[in-house]
């Protein structure tokens, strides 16, 4: 015994575990998104169906448009608007804490592009068909696709090509029997009604991270300003005036909150395709309060949007 304090054995070697790595501090797709200009972040399934459910909304309430406006016996400019006012005053009053006008050039084309749309579409229907008015306002989708990538960094995709292509066809089946090649001005006017609304739909989807609704009330204020020199001509009864609430409340100022807030979460092709609905609706509600049926060929050609816009849907 040397007094040595007695061997131990070799201790065994501690094996560190690897380093873990920070999390990033941006998710990868949004750090993609700043990075990478005209990117845009893809947003969460659950987030797209909430927004995907709102653009059906509003093409479920845009649909009484037709109902509506045959209900009130006025000047169709007047009608357009007293519509336009009333549902500016709506979203006035839901918004007032969040309405900010800058002046922007988002804003004012927003506007713009908001009140040509619902003005010009009324003096088409006065022009030519309803028919041609609704199948030519619907070319909307093209200009988006066209644009978008410019305007926005978001391009379209083979999927929306062949959506819109397929919602096309359904459309002259749809409306085949009741398409006319007379009015040609009228005809024209509701081509510029849906370059209009390709527009809206690009400038709100551009201005989605500031006040878009103030967009909103200043296109409705300009509509009406348009409209007003109408409204003296003449006076609408008590049932005119329930119908014009409706249409300014129900069928214009609801949805657009609607569709504007939902265009923050989805492409803006994908937010002009799935609206369009909206035809084929339009003579459903026609067929439940006035008994008018569609012919064989129409609920073929509806068949055809329908299926193809819960398939872009889905998507």
């Amino acid at each position: 015994m040397n007094g040595s304090p007695p061997e131990s054995a070799s201790p065994v070697a501690a094996v560190e575990p690897p380093p873990i790595a920070a999390p990033p501090l941006i998710p990868e797709p949004e750090l993609a998104a700043a990075l990478l200009p005209g990117t845009v972040a893809p947003e969460s399934a659950a987030v797209r169906r909430r927004a995907v459910s709102m653009l059906l909304a509003a093409a479920v309430l845009w649909s009484l448009g037709g109902l509506l406006i045959k209900w009130v016996d006025w000047n169709p400019l007047a009608i357009a608007g007293m519509r336009s006012l009333i549902g500016g005053a709506v979203i006035a009053l839901i918004f007032r804490k969040e309405l900010k006008f800058t002046g922007s050039f988002e804003q004012i084309g927003a506007a713009v592009a908001y009140a040509g749309t619902v003005i010009l579409f009324v003096v088409a229907t006065k022009l030519t068909s309803a028919a041609n008015a609704i199948l030519l306002q619907y070319t909307a989708p093209i200009y988006v696709a066209l644009f978008g990538p410019w305007f926005l960094g978001e391009r379209a995709q083979r999927t929306d090509w062949l959506s819109l292509a397929i919602i096309m066809v359904g459309m002259l089946l749809f409306f085949g029997d009741k398409l006319s090649m007379d009015g040609y001005l009228g005809n024209g006017v509701a081509l510029v009604s849906g370059f209009c609304f390709a527009w809206l739909t690009l400038f709100l989807r551009r201005h989605r991270t500031e006040s878009a609704i103030s967009a909103l009330v200043l296109g409705n204020l300009l509509a009406g300003l348009i409209g007003l020199p109408f409204m003296f001509q003449s006076m609408p009864d008590l049932s005119g005036w329930i119908g014009l609430l409706l249409l300014g409340v129900v069928q214009l100022g609801l949805p657009y909150i609607v569709y504007a807030l939902a265009l923050r979460h989805v492409r803006a092709v994908e937010g002009i395709l799935i609206p369009m609905i909206e035809p084929v609706l339009n003579p459903v509600w026609v067929f439940l309060m006035l008994g008018e049926t569609p012919g064989v060929w129409a609920m073929v050609g509806g068949a055809i949007i329908l299926g193809a816009v819960l398939f872009r849907a889905r998507r």
